[in-house]
């Protein structure tokens, strides 16, 4: 299937109200209850929509299942991948080639309630100054609970310092967004979990409104995919590269600022203690603080110096 460019001028872009964008890995034993469930809920809500279910090379008959009930989802358009490229490649090559003017992302896991769908897409209408609606989980029900639960809250609040906002759920599944404003973010997707994470931060560090709406979160049906050592890995890195992608100085300057800081202040204490001469360490503390210091001027130059976005 040829991706729609973002710039280019296709037809198709715009004709209907929403696209929602479904990616499938191994959901067989489910995955036509949620395609039923938020089929209903659309319906029902008169937006014109398309739903657009994306096999992620499943190894089960998720496919099969989701090809055999065709003809009942008129409105349902499926791309089956030729190999597996994770769920927000799924959600990047979506929003690119969606019909739809505002998008929703979600899983098929039946953990979201998906019933609400129209909720957030009529929350967007209701609110021109905000380009970003998530569902903000008022309850963890993953696997590793114990830890994903202290994990996520630290990512979070680093999120948030970094970000200088407040975000009630950093890695929700479940958004609706304005495709226009989305497109120059696309790229810096990952292809993994974090995708949500990124468009996140890429909203807020560029200053487009984003709200969220309180959500009830349901067990998942089927395996978990999530693989909490590397996931997390993946999710902290992705918050700093984000950070450090649209604000590198608000990483970079406290960091060089503390080392400068103990430098001096060592430098101060080698003076009194070794008869005004200063240790090979504190010279060190301050050169590297400086450093630091100069490349986060520098990264902060180019930053504001990019015209894409």
């Amino acid at each position: 299937m040829a991706l729609l460019e973002a710039t280019g001028d296709d037809r198709r872009v715009n004709t209907l109200d929403v696209t929602i964008v479904l990616p499938c890995y191994n959901e067989e034993q489910h995955v036509l209850a949620e395609i039923d469930r938020i089929t209903l809920a659309m319906d029902a809500s008169g937006f014109s929509y398309e739903l657009m279910v994306i096999d992620d090379k499943s190894t089960d008959n998720t496919l099969a299942v989701i090809r055999s009930a065709e003809a009942r989802y008129p409105r349902m358009r499926i791309v089956a991948f030729r190999r597996n490229g994770g769920s927000g490649t799924a959600r990047r090559i979506g929003t690119t080639d969606a019909y739809g003017r505002i998008v929703v992302w979600t899983d098929a896991d039946m953990t979201y309630p998906n019933e609400r769908i129209p909720e957030f897409v009529q929350y967007l209408l209701d609110n021109p100054d905000v380009d970003q609606v998530v569902g903000a989980r008022t309850s963890e029900q993953g696997t590793h609970k114990y830890l994903r639960v202290p994990a996520k809250w630290i990512i979070r609040k680093i999120a948030e310092t970094l970000s200088s906002t407040s975000i009630p759920d950093l890695n929700s599944g479940l958004r609706a967004f304005r495709r226009e404003v989305s497109l120059p973010y696309l790229r810096l997707l990952p292809p993994g979990f974090s995708c949500v994470t990124t468009i996140t931060l890429s909203f807020l560090s560029n200053q487009h409104g984003v709200e969220y709406l309180p959500i009830d979160y349901a067990q998942r049906s089927g395996t978990s995919k999530f693989h909490f050592v590397r996931d997390a890995y993946r999710y902290i890195l992705q918050v700093l590269r984000m950070v450090m992608y649209f604000n590198p100085i608000k990483v970079l300057m406290p960091l060089a600022l503390w080392i400068f800081g103990i430098g001096v202040v060592k430098g101060v204490v080698d003076l009194a203690r070794y008869h005004l001469r200063i240790t090979t360490n504190s010279v060190l503390l301050i050169l590297t603080g400086l450093i630091i210091g100069a490349i986060a001027l520098l990264a902060d130059l180019i930053v504001r110096s990019r015209a894409e976005i």
